[in-house]
């Protein structure tokens, strides 16, 4: 593969000419592009489901952060017949054979939106939410913990049983009162780095099977 070098031009700091690189020569980017999906992080669900298979033929799934709609392409490729609902508060484009929000899923009625687009139970409720960063670790620790929080909620109103919760966390400290609550409501709790989160990341996927009604 070439290595195509970005030089610092008039307006673009050495930062934003770092990451400029780094996204042109992302291996992930490259081949999203190739493939025709609207993100890289497509292939982050594509590892987590080989690895967990909670994506199956006819499932009922939720996208929660959805724009720009690489993990509803995903989803709606792998459970074939089934529903995915996708929702995100930034704008982005319908994806075929999806149920498209633009909405705030923290507003209050989100919820009921929904639930009234699924029409029933879901099998699998997904969360790649990520708040807009200060450059403060511990206070984006915080507002990605608060996201994680607001989706089990809703995914814990949802969830048929046996049903999976799938989330983006980040490291900081802060996860033990989720996890204690995850494993009160699922038979299985893991972690997750899939390969195409970058190493230095402090991303991780919490991967929680086997939904137990209350």
């Amino acid at each position: 593969m070439l290595f195509e070098r970005v030089r610092t031009a008039r307006g673009r700091t050495t930062s934003s000419a770092r990451w400029l690189s780094r996204q042109l020569n992302d291996p992930f980017v490259i081949e999203a592009k190739r493939l025709g999906l609207r993100s890289r992080a497509a292939f982050k669900l594509m590892q987590l489901d080989d690895r967990f298979h909670f994506l199956k033929p006819g499932g009922r799934i939720v996208d929660l952060g959805a724009a720009p709609g690489g993990w509803t392409q995903v989803a709606v490729e792998r459970v074939k017949g089934g529903k995915v609902v996708g929702i995100d508060i930034s704008p982005w484009s319908p994806v075929a054979g999806s149920i498209h929000l633009e909405h705030d899923f923290l507003a209050d009625d989100a919820p009921a939106l929904l639930k009234e687009a699924l029409n029933g139970q879901a099998d699998v409720v997904l969360s790649d939410m990520a708040a807009p960063a200060t450059g403060h670790p511990k206070t984006d620790h915080l507002r990605i913990m608060g996201l994680a929080e607001a989706a089990l909620q809703f995914a814990t109103e949802v969830l048929a049983e046996d049903g999976a919760f799938i989330c983006k966390l980040f490291q900081g400290g802060a996860e033990k009162g989720l996890l204690d609550q995850l494993k009160k409501s699922f038979s299985s709790v893991r972690h997750a780095k899939p390969a195409a989160s970058r190493a230095e990341s402090s991303e991780t996927y919490v991967v929680a099977m086997g939904f137990r009604k209350a």
